[in-house]
C-alpha cells in the first residue's frame, strides 16, 4: 500500500509532480478466485443479477449468492464447461448461458439445453447471448440464430439471408427494438426492428493493417463488441474502438487517446459513458475524460486520466482489477464486475449506500456495516 500517491501531470508540453487523489470512481477492489470457490480463476463472462451475480468461466458457471457461492457444471447439465456469454430474459429472469458447446436456458432450477441436433442454433460454439421479452440471440461460430420464446420457434441469419459475409458473430446486443451484431472481419450488422431489413457498417477505407482515414467510419472489421446506449453505438474490434452519434464517426486508438488497449473483449455502456475490456487493463470514457485501469509490471495498480486535448495524470492505487486481461464488465448501480483472467473482480463505488445492493453484500465477508 502507498501512503504516498504521486501525479505527474503533463500540461502545454511540461510535466509536473503533484499528490493526487484516490481513485475517482471506487473506494476498493475485491477479488473472487478458485481459493473462495469458483471452479477456475479464468472468468470470461459476468452478470449481475437483482440477488446474485454469475461468472461464466472456463471450467463452468458460478453463481455468487448470500456469500456463498455455488458451481453449475457439466455433471450439473451444462452442455459444454467454456461458459462465453449470460443473459437474462426481463420479464421472467430466466437465465440463458452461452457456451462453446450449445446454449442453455436455466429457469425455476431447471436447466434445458439447445444444440444443432435438438434446435435451430446455427453453431455450438457461441460467442454472445442477448435476450429480451420476446427472444433470444445467439451470436455463433456460423451466424446468429433467433429463439422466438411465444412461438417455440427458430430462425438462422447468416451469409446466405443477410449483409452478413463472414459467419463469425462475435457479439450481439438488442436496444430500442433493433438488434446489433459484431461480426469477426464484417463489421457491424444492424437489424431494424420493425422491418427486419439488415443495413451494415464497415470500415470504408478496407484496410486491415492500418486506419488510413479518421473518422470516416468503424476503425476496423474485425469486431468484438457493440454496446447501444441512447443514440449512441460504441463499437469495439482488435485494433481500437469507435463511437457513432448523430450520424457522425469517431475512432480511438492506444496512441492517441487514453485507452488502455486497442484490443477490445467487450464494452459495456450506460448513456454517454463506456467501459472497455482490453487485454491491458479497464478503461471508462464519458466523452470527455479517459480513465484507464492497469496492473504495472513491477506491481501495484496505476490509474491513468486523460483528457480529450491530451493532458493527463498517473496515479497508484492501493487495489484494483487482478489482472490487465478482461474479458466482461457488467454494472450494479455504481459498482462494477469484471470477469478477468485471475477471477471475478468487484469494483465498489465510493457513494456507498446505507441498504446496501444484494450484490454488493456477496462480497463483504463479514466486514462491519
Amino acid at each position: 500500500m502507498w501512503n504516498v500517491v504521486i501525479s505527474w501531470v503533463v500540461l502545454l508540453g511540461v510535466a509536473t509532480a503533484s499528490i493526487a487523489g484516490s481513485d475517482p470512481f471506487f473506494s476498493r477492489w475485491e477479488t473472487l478466485n478458485q481459493a473462495d470457490g469458483l471452479p477456475s480463476d479464468k472468468v470470461l463472462a459476468v452478470l449481475a443479477t437483482a440477488d446474485a451475480v454469475w461468472a461464466g468461466t472456463d471450467q463452468g458457471l458460478a453463481v455468487v449468492r448470500d456469500s456463498k457461492i455455488e458451481v453449475i457444471g457439466s455433471a450439473e447439465g451444462l452442455p459444454f464447461p467454456v461458459v462465453t456469454a449470460l443473459a437474462t430474459t426481463p420479464a421472467t429472469g430466466d437465465l440463458w448461458i452461452g457456451t462453446m458447446g450449445g446454449l442453455a436456458r436455466l429457469s425455476g432450477g431447471r436447466l434445458d439445453v439447445f444444440t444443432q441436433l435438438n434446435s435451430g442454433l446455427a453453431n455450438d460454439v457461441i460467442y454472445g447471448v442477448a435476450a429480451d421479452d420476446s427472444a433470444v440471440w445467439v451470436a455463433t461460430a456460423s451466424g446468429l440464430s433467433r429463439y422466438e420464446l411465444a412461438t417455440d420457434s427458430w430462425e438462422i441469419f447468416d451469409v446466405t439471408n443477410t449483409l452478413m459475409h463472414e459467419p463469425w458473430c462475435y457479439a450481439v446486443t438488442s436496444a430500442k427494438n433493433n438488434v446489433y451484431v459484431a461480426v469477426w472481419g464484417g463489421g457491424v450488422l444492424v437489424r431494424n426492428g420493425q422491418t427486419g431489413v439488415f443495413r451494415e457498417h464497415r470500415d470504408p477505407d478496407g484496410e486491415m493493417e492500418v486506419d488510413l482515414f479518421r473518422d470516416d467510419g468503424l476503425v476496423h472489421d474485425v469486431t468484438s463488441s457493440v454496446a447501444v446506449s441512447g443514440d449512441t453505438m460504441w463499437v469495439g474490434t482488435y485494433f481500437g474502438l469507435s463511437r457513432y452519434q448523430g450520424r457522425r464517426w469517431a475512432s480511438y486508438n492506444q496512441e492517441d487517446s487514453g485507452l488502455p488497449g486497442d484490443f477490445i473483449n467487450y464494452l459495456r455502456s450506460r448513456g454517454e459513458e463506456v467501459w472497455i475490456a482490453t487485454d491491458q487493463g479497464l478503461g471508462y470514457f464519458d466523452s470527455r475524460i479517459w480513465h484507464a485501469w492497469k496492473i504495472l509490471p513491477e506491481g501495484g495498480v496505476e490509474l491513468r486520466t486523460t483528457t480529450t486535448d491530451g493532458e493527463f495524470s498517473l496515479e497508484r492505487l492501493s487495489s484494483g482489477p487482478p489482472h490487465n486481461t478482461i474479458y466482461s464488465i457488467d454494472l450494479d448501480r455504481q459498482d462494477i464486475w469484471l470477469a478477468t483472467a485471475a477471477g471475478l473482480s468487484h469494483g465498489i463505488a465510493k457513494a456507498e449506500a446505507t441498504d446496501k445492493s444484494a450484490s454488493r453484500r456477496l462480497l463483504d465477508k463479514g466486514e462491519p456495516q
